[in-house]
């Protein structure tokens, strides 16, 4: 029988999780570290739109600004074994996962030092040896790529375990459920994780899609664990992400968690009507009461972690690495014409170990 979880309330589980081990064996430095993380995120998307403004980034940027407890959150908890995919709001998971704001930020302006050697833009951000698998544009496409990238751990027998990120919005989509169907019927160890920022491009949840208590109960038609907490917490998202990613490693079982969060910029910088769908009054709220990065900064003053001092030395070394990481992106170069069908397939950058047949490209 599938375990059942109900929506926890905001405030409610903060004291329990700080207790849980994974959070009161962290040493001052590794929370310090948690809030760096944290603001690195949001200073280098803030950059980010501010280069984007400046025509230097083309094509779709979106932001995670106001999400970022989540990718901090949930990545810090992750073993070596550990893999994860996303979708296009997949700036704060490379980040979170050790990549550099230069490689980001060259990526996002399409120069050859990025990431992705410039080919992929914002929503292909790419870490394979971070065992960060991407950054994909199509709603819901990563879905079955996790699947397999979890398969893939069970066949090899491997103790590990696969986070698929997704947004409220791909839970209607067919491959999705698919995937949850598969993953149920191979008993496969995958934590499924719905960053429910309460819109679908520009409409909200309750409009776009038929729930009671939340979007994560779904799980129960496929004979899945489920969970949903609100997540501007950073130690819920530790405590509720290591615990169901033990017990999918543990129970070689998949698991859906929904992390109830909230974005404050529009689907992304091209959408004009964000504050057409909701109200400013409600995005000022949320800024006010729920923003993740004060509230774990409350807590770790709370706490006598950190003092005003400090945060001020936080937000400096962040605000001048994204400038940094903005000015490297600049002074990058273009990838050239020749370099077209580099990095596409593997078995072409890597011929003598090819053993497919037929042809990688067609020539006119």
């Amino acid at each position: 029988m599938a375990t059942k979880k109900t929506t926890r309330s905001p405030s409610g589980p903060v004291e329990k999780a700080a207790k849980a081990k994974i959070n009161s064996s962290l040493s001052d430095e590794e929370k310090i570290k948690l809030l760096e993380e944290m603001i690195r995120v949001r200073r280098f998307e803030e950059r980010s739109l501010r280069s984007y403004q400046q025509g230097k980034i083309g094509g779709f940027l979106h932001l995670y600004i106001g999400q970022e407890s989540v990718a901090t959150g949930s990545l810090s908890v992750l073993d070596k074994n550990d893999h994860f995919i996303t979708a296009y709001r997949d700036h704060g998971h490379a980040l979170a996962c050790g990549m550099s704001m230069n490689e980001c930020m060259a990526e996002l302006y399409g120069k050859a030092t990025g990431c992705s050697r410039g080919k992929g833009g914002s929503m292909h951000f790419f870490a394979p040896d971070k065992n960060y698998w991407g950054g994909h544009g199509i709603v819901a496409g990563q879905t079955p790529l996790g699947l397999g990238l979890a398969y893939a751990l069970k066949y090899q027998g491997i103790d590990g375990c696969a986070l698929c990120y997704l947004g409220d919005g791909a839970v209607n989509q067919g491959v999705f459920h698919e995937s949850l169907n598969l993953a149920s019927l191979w008993d496969i160890p995958i934590v499924y994780i719905i960053e429910n920022n309460g819109y679908s491009m520009g409409t909200s949840e309750a409009r776009s899609s038929k729930f009671t208590d939340s979007l994560a109960k779904r799980a129960e038609a496929y004979d899945m664990a489920w969970e949903s907490v609100v997540a501007n917490h950073v130690y819920v998202v530790r405590e509720t992400t290591d615990r169901w990613v033990r017990y999918a490693k543990e129970k070689s079982r998949p698991v859906l968690l929904e992390l109830k969060t909230y974005r404050y910029r529009g689907h992304s910088v091209a959408d004009a009507n964000s504050e057409k769908y909701r109200t400013k009054e409600e995005i000022q709220k949320y800024q006010e009461t729920m923003d993740p990065i004060n509230v774990f900064r409350k807590t770790l003053t709370e706490e006598g972690v950190i003092d005003d001092e400090k945060v001020k030395e936080i937000e400096k070394n962040a605000k001048e690495e994204a400038n940094a990481a903005a000015k490297f992106a600049d002074e990058s170069e273009f990838p050239g014409v020749e370099t077209i069908t580099e990095n596409v397939y593997w078995e072409t950058d890597n011929p003598d170990q090819r053993e497919s047949e037929g042809r990688m490209f067609f020539h006119s």
